[in-house]
């Protein structure tokens, strides 16, 4: 397991509850995770898909899984499947290409940890994030929450950034409190 890009052998973040630890981790996609990989799509995207007036079956589906494939990154809980982090990786900016969990782990900070380590890699790096979600994907909340603003918007998605400020400090340290 492992993920070249973030840097880390094991898990990108260690996080804990009362009960128990759960850990986060990122591992390459592969050929055998395309099955999961269009579940997780359907699961994350036809509901918003669909209110945008775009009805996609299971062929088109896939072309959008395949799309940048090496770039598609498991999220794990515990070693098991919920998500996937696909960035792009340009001179001048961090491109999240596909960012979808699924609804069952929705509203638990996960999505709120991985932006988080992004910004940190975003700074690290020097550069700005972008990113594009449809008009009426609640996700877009969870990027304003998170310091993004809208840079231009078409009859279907909203074109998101995020810009570093001056001073930025109130990012999170590695162990983070989740509830799961």
């Amino acid at each position: 397991m492992g993920c070249l890009w973030f840097g880390v052998n094991e898990s990108a973040f260690r996080s804990m509850n009362k009960e128990s630890k759960s850990t986060i981790a990122f591992k390459l996609a592969s050929e055998a995770d395309r099955g999961f990989l269009l579940a997780l799509r359907k699961a994350s995207m036809d509901e918003h898909l669909i209110a945008a007036g775009i009805v996609l079956n299971d062929q088109q589906h896939i072309q959008r899984v395949d799309e940048f494939f090496s770039d598609s990154h498991l999220i794990l809980i515990n070693n098991q499947r919920i998500g996937l982090l696909k960035l792009g990786m340009f001179s001048d900016h961090i491109h999240i290409r596909q960012f979808q969990i699924l609804p069952g782990y929705h509203g638990l900070g996960i999505g709120s940890l991985i932006l988080e380590m992004i910004k940190r890699k975003a700074i690290e790096k020097q550069v700005s994030i972008t990113l594009n979600v449809l008009l009426n994907n609640p996700a877009k909340q969870l990027y304003l929450r998170h310091d993004f603003i809208v840079s231009s918007v078409n009859e279907l998605e909203y074109s998101m950034r995020w810009q570093r400020p001056v001073s930025y400090t109130h990012l999170r340290a590695h162990e983070t409190v989740l509830d799961l």
